[in-house]
């Protein structure tokens, strides 16, 4: 298990299935609320993407690390990341809604990016269009290399020395 002053990360387990699933339906929540759908509709949609998107990771990056976040004793989020010979890759960030805002995301990504230094290695993420957490990611110094409309590739390269 690794540990950071608020934050430790476990491997997730399939125990840990209707979590991860509740996680990720609370990052489509603001997106869905314009779905001509009821409760049920929207909830048969977001159980078939969360099993897209697991099945998809795991046949893309079998080797990576899916961990859940734990603070205070209370998982609060996750974690994929994915670490190659080339790059550091952050596959997927998510919170609950209730623990956005209060650093934790920062304290993660920077403890990615002191990995990377010791390892002499970029950090790099897609991020949709949308997703808020561009500014997060811009103000810890990542940089925008390609951008195709839906998602944006950002990178972070330690010899920038940017933190």
């Amino acid at each position: 298990m690794i540990t950071s002053p608020q934050v430790e990360m476990r491997p997730a387990t399939p125990e840990d299935d209707e979590f991860l699933y509740t996680v990720y339906a609370s990052t489509r929540e603001q997106e869905l609320l314009a779905a001509p759908w009821d409760n049920e509709q929207k909830a048969s949609f977001l159980r078939m993407q969360f099993q897209a998107q697991h099945t998809y990771y795991h046949a893309q990056f079998p080797d990576a690390r899916y961990d859940v976040l734990i603070r205070d004793g209370e998982a609060i989020g996750r974690l994929y990341t994915d670490r190659r010979k080339d790059e550091l890759k952050i596959l997927d960030i998510a919170l609950l809604p209730q623990h956005c805002g209060k650093g934790v995301g920062t304290q993660l990504i920077r403890m990615f990016m002191d990995e990377a230094t010791a390892l002499g290695l970029p950090v790099r993420l897609h991020v949709e269009t949308f997703n808020r957490a561009q500014r997060l990611y811009a103000r810890l110094g990542f940089t925008q290399v390609q951008n195709d409309g839906i998602y944006i590739l950002m990178e972070w390269n330690p010899t920038n020395g940017h933190q």
